[in-house]
């Protein structure tokens, strides 16, 4: 829904979309925000093969112009090696999750917020950046706590154990420092003082600012597009937009003989 409306608000004259079947069709509730958000056709494949499709060609698809939305690994190897062929939007890989905090909040809830994104697959990165290492502490505490008890702890655990970091800095600007270098693709802010990140902050796909504002909210209801950079990529660019669908064309006119013979 978030892709196809960002491209019919862009001016696309033709916008197709792919989902995968489940128990042999589409999904009521996909098909339904694809028309609502202004897809003119839809069609019952995913993965891989969707990509292709649409970049290439069938029988009965034609081929598009460009791609845009986020999908796994695979999903994200096929639109970079079709990076010419046609345009993609962004390259999104497995979702990453930073958090910057302060002893204004405890480790539960930001473990508990860690842990939500971790659970999206074994290569998502789930970061901690604070100034407090009681913080620290406690959030590790519960990390090991909630893993005993999560349904999704067999995923969550992998890539905690593997992408999981925490980093202990001494000031807000050191923070500031160490988020920009990750620039993550989801970054919540839970400190005393959150409009200072930002202010200062540069390198982010979307930035969750206060300990009400959970990613999952950006991810379901708050209404700003999810498709965002992964894998430092925000250090470059910024999320889905209208303008990722527009381009610009320039053109010249010489009107009179004087000026071509200036021009030579």
């Amino acid at each position: 829904h978030m892709t196809v409306l960002t491209a019919r608000v862009a001016g696309c004259e033709r916008v197709i979309t792919c989902a995968p079947p489940f128990q042999g069709r589409i999904a009521e509730k996909i098909v339904a925000a694809q028309a609502l958000a202004g897809a003119d056709e839809i069609y019952c494949l995913g993965g891989v093969q969707a990509i292709a499709a649409m970049a290439y060609g069938t029988e009965t698809i034609a081929p598009v112009d460009m791609l845009a939305g986020p999908g796994n690994a695979y999903v994200a190897e096929a639109k970079r090696l079709l990076f010419g062929k046609v345009g993609i939007d962004l390259f999104a890989g497995p979702t990453e999750t930073l958090i910057i905090a302060d002893d204004s909040v405890d480790g539960e809830l930001v473990a508990t917020d860690l842990l939500g994104q971790a659970e999206h697959g074994v290569n998502s990165p789930a970061v901690l950046i604070t100034n407090s290492e009681k913080l620290a502490r406690n959030t590790l505490a519960e990390i090991e706590r909630l893993l005993s008890m999560l349904p999704t702890a067999p995923i969550a655990a992998k890539a905690w154990l593997d992408f999981g970091e925490i980093i202990l800095c001494e000031t807000p600007e050191e923070m500031v420092a160490e988020a920009d270098r990750i620039a993550s693709e989801h970054v919540q802010v839970m400190t005393r003082d959150p409009d200072h990140f930002l202010q200062n902050m540069k390198n982010y796909g979307a930035l969750f600012l206060g300990a009400r504002t959970n990613v999952s909210f950006g991810d379901k209801v708050i209404g700003t597009n999810h498709t965002l950079p992964t894998g430092g990529a925000a250090r470059y660019t910024g999320g889905l937009w209208v303008g990722k669908f527009l381009k610009t064309c320039t053109y010249q006119r010489i009107e009179t003989d004087e000026a071509s013979a200036l021009i030579g």
